[in-house]
Order: C-alpha cells, then structure tokens, then sequence
C-alpha cells in the first residue's frame, strides 16, 4: 500500500522559512514525477511546484518562484518544499502527491497518490 506522509509544517512569521517533507513507502518513488499542492479555507486545491523523476527538472507556480523550491532524494525515497519570505497569503494546507509518469504535471488530477496534508499558517 502507497502512502505518503508530510511532516515540517507549522506556524511562522511573515518572512520566515519552513521546509516540508514527504516520505513514500509502498513504492519506489524514483520512477515518479511529484508535487506540492495546497488548499487554503474556501479556496480550490492549487498547483505549488513539481519535479520530474530525476529531479532534473522543476516546475513552479509564478505566485512562489523566487521563494520556494522543490527537491527530491530517491535513495532516501524523500520529496521537500523548501519556502523562504513566506507570506500570509501562503496560509494553506500543503498535499505532496506523486504520479505514475516520470513526467512533471500541474494538473492535480493526474496525481494517483496523495498525502494527508499539512498545515502552514503565516501570520503577518
């Protein structure tokens, strides 16, 4: 059974950084593409960031670039988000997913498996 389990959220000040974590077991995460989501109150499940297979590529939505990134370690079959300058507006509550294709997306509905969620909440 695949599951993934995001830990590293919390409370920050506005300027601060979190980094998030997500651990696979079930499956090999290397041969898949991932991605951070969050949802805020009322709001749709957003695209953050994705990376490929090998993490060689990356792919940012424009409200984070410049202060997020996204990183992976397929031996330690680990995914990150590392956010910098957060912002109030980044209040939400953040999904790692992955999919079966070693190719980014930014669709949310081509992810197959999905964490629990994690809270962030920036105060400004």
């Amino acid at each position: 059974q695949v599951q993934l389990v995001e830990s590293g959220g919390g409370s920050v000040q506005a300027g601060g950084s979190l980094r998030l974590s997500c651990a696979a077991s079930g499956h090999t995460l290397s041969n898949y593409a991932m991605a951070w989501f969050r949802q805020a109150p009322g709001k749709e499940r957003e695209f953050v960031a994705t990376i490929n297979w090998s993490g060689g590529r990356t792919f940012r939505a424009d409200s984070v670039k410049g202060r997020f990134s996204i990183s992976r370690d397929n031996a330690k079959n680990t995914l990150w988000l590392q956010m910098n300058n957060l912002k109030p507006e980044d209040t939400a509550v953040y999904y790692c997913a992955d999919r079966s294709s070693s190719h980014c997306s930014t669709v949310k509905s081509q992810y197959d498996y999905w964490g629990q969620g994690n809270q962030v909440t920036v105060s400004s």
